[in-house]
């Protein structure tokens, strides 16, 4: 048994054996999702044992253009998935001993100012740190910030409980956490995960910022999707948005290939040591109850019981899956244009029939 499997059994035991498969009942929920008009376009990546099982672009990137989605050239906006990136990058910075789990957020950024008490930097990963999520419209700000601009939205607030005795899944905590991670590393967040995540996992088609856009379009023949959001008559264009200031919880872009890719090589324990993917993995636990999140990942379970580490994304004009089931060797990437289109339950159905159907 290799090491992998040795750890996953140490995380998740007792999983059934996994077995092969065909997708084509998937395939067809994918095609009833277009035909109803319940989303404009969707992207599909889904491997086993490294190798593509179903890669397929379902509906339009554009309506107006009625461009088709391709899988490894349609960029979409991940949402969530970003803090599966950002819980990598502060894996590579702790092996690099430039920062410490537990070390205090103030250690690296000591201008933030004093709240009742101290959180640290596992608890901003974990969301475990009492910050705030949004309020009003915070959630679809258009403003060009930078990730140290993006924290005046919110700094001046109260820890709304003791850092390690509640859960709050928000954003705001790792707009924190990626400001800790420029400081302790000298360099721009985005370039530092550009350098030790993106470039190493040759993820050339994942961006974090809008003039990478225009010349990536060209050099790498891919195009931005359209954004919509679904409404009782049909879908409209998505408002305007500017993520970057929060970049490491929700602003990246990419293609669902490139996010199969981030999977795989995590499957395949790329880039950090297997204690470091145990620190990432380890669901945290309030009051003696799991959160079901780890550093960045959701720590779960599917519909079956079917263990899986990953994250769901929801975002202005995007809504996203991405789930690896260690022990099946599976690795499920799920992009779509649109303001979450309430069809959470259909893609969970979809990959209940992907297992079933393994032969």
């Amino acid at each position: 048994m290799s090491g992998w499997s040795n750890f996953i059994k140490t995380l998740f035991p007792n999983n059934p054996k996994p077995e092969k498969g065909g997708t084509s009942q998937l395939d067809f929920i994918f095609q009833n999702l277009i035909k109803g008009k319940r989303i404009p376009g969707i992207a599909v990546s889904i491997w086993k044992g490294g190798d593509r099982i179903l890669e397929k672009g379902y509906g339009f990137e554009s309506l107006e253009t009625k461009k088709s989605i391709d899988p490894r050239r349609s960029v979409f906006r991940i949402a969530s998935i970003s803090k599966c990136i950002t819980g990598l990058a502060l894996g590579k910075m702790v092996e690099e001993g430039l920062m410490h789990w537990d070390a205090s957020f103030y250690e690296y950024v000591p201008d933030y100012p004093q709240k009742k008490y101290d959180f640290t930097i596992r608890q901003l990963a974990s969301h475990t740190a009492g910050i705030r999520a949004y309020r009003g419209k915070e959630f679809a700000l258009n403003q060009p910030y930078s990730i140290e601009q993006g924290i005046e939205i919110f700094k001046n607030d109260p820890l709304l409980f003791e850092p390690g005795k509640g859960y709050l899944y928000n954003s705001f905590d790792f707009v924190l956490l990626s400001l800790a991670m420029q400081e302790a590393s000298g360099i721009p967040f985005e370039q530092y995960v550009r350098e030790k995540i993106l470039y190493p996992l040759e993820m050339n088609n994942t961006l974090a910022r809008e003039k990478e856009e225009l010349s990536f379009r060209a050099e790498r023949e891919i195009s931005i999707s359209e954004f919509y959001t679904r409404t009782s008559t049909g879908f409209r264009k998505a408002v305007d948005v500017n993520n970057f200031y929060k970049l490491a919880g929700g602003g990246y872009r990419s293609t669902c290939d490139d996010i199969a890719k981030l999977g795989q090589a995590i499957l395949d324990q790329k880039l950090l040591k297997k204690e470091t993917y145990k620190q990432l993995f380890t669901a945290q636990c309030i009051n003696g109850e799991s959160t079901y999140y780890g550093l960045g990942f959701q720590v779960s379970q599917d519909i079956d019981g079917r263990h899986f580490v990953g994250h769901v994304g929801s975002s202005v004009g995007a809504y996203s899956n991405f789930f690896l089931y260690p022990n099946e060797k599976v690795v499920i990437s799920i992009l779509i244009n649109c303001t979450d289109p309430k069809i959470q339950m259909d893609l969970d159905n979809g990959i209940q029939k992907l297992f079933m159907n393994f032969t």
